[in-house]
């Protein structure tokens, strides 16, 4: 198996704090072109699905590792696996869905490699908090949103990602990270708190 070379091409880190152009859509045919290709070695499409694959998952690795130069790490990281194990997804279901799931993995494996997901103490009672969060969420800017996001501790900012963003549930978030499903809430309502702290002082 050929291992993609890193790319310099850095064009997925313009313009980082809005939100980003959505790339071109790429239909599935065109991606098991690419896929196929990529598994001969072939450098174009490698280059290709690099291309269509790094803006969306460069968002995903910013949202875990809090700032663009880890997050650039963890991309290329991130795409050194997963054209290592291009050859093990089956052709059923998303291929960005099955992609995604390596990059937020490889974030999540450097977060643990330097603790930062030592967790605070579990939390006995629950937060005081006042309005549903979501809803003040949808009021802000999406610059503003990433900058809280991303300003939020390492422990909470996973958790909040897992829970709010992916969909994981507590017990599988447990599981992951290697903590208690009351650890995995607790930090869900101390990184919900932080944020409608943040929130409150625009």
């Amino acid at each position: 198996m050929v291992l993609m070379q890193r790319f310099d091409d850095k064009s997925h880190l313009s313009n980082q704090e809005t939100k980003p152009k959505e790339a071109k859509p790429v239909d599935n045919s065109q991606y098991d072109a690419l896929i196929a290709g990529s598994i001969k070695g072939d450098r174009p499409s490698q280059k290709k699905l690099y291309d269509a694959l790094a803006p969306k998952m460069f968002s995903v690795c910013i949202r875990y590792m809090g700032n663009s130069q880890a997050a650039e790490d963890i991309l290329q990281e991130g795409f050194i696996t997963l054209f290592g194990n291009l050859s093990k997804y089956s052709g059923t279901g998303s291929f960005e869905g099955w992609a995604r799931k390596i990059f937020i993995n490889t974030a999540l494996m450097s977060l643990r490699r330097t603790d930062a997901l030592k967790m605070s103490d579990e939390l006995d009672s629950a937060w005081n908090l006042s309005s549903d969060i979501t809803t003040q969420l949808q009021n802000i800017g999406y610059k503003d949103l990433m900058k809280m996001i991303s300003s939020l501790p390492d422990g909470y900012r996973t958790v909040f990602n897992m829970s709010v963003v992916e969909g994981y549930s507590h017990k599988e978030i447990a599981d992951i990270l290697g903590i208690s499903e009351a650890t995995s809430r607790s930090q869900l309502h101390r990184a919900r708190a932080l944020l409608q702290e943040m929130i409150g002082n625009l």
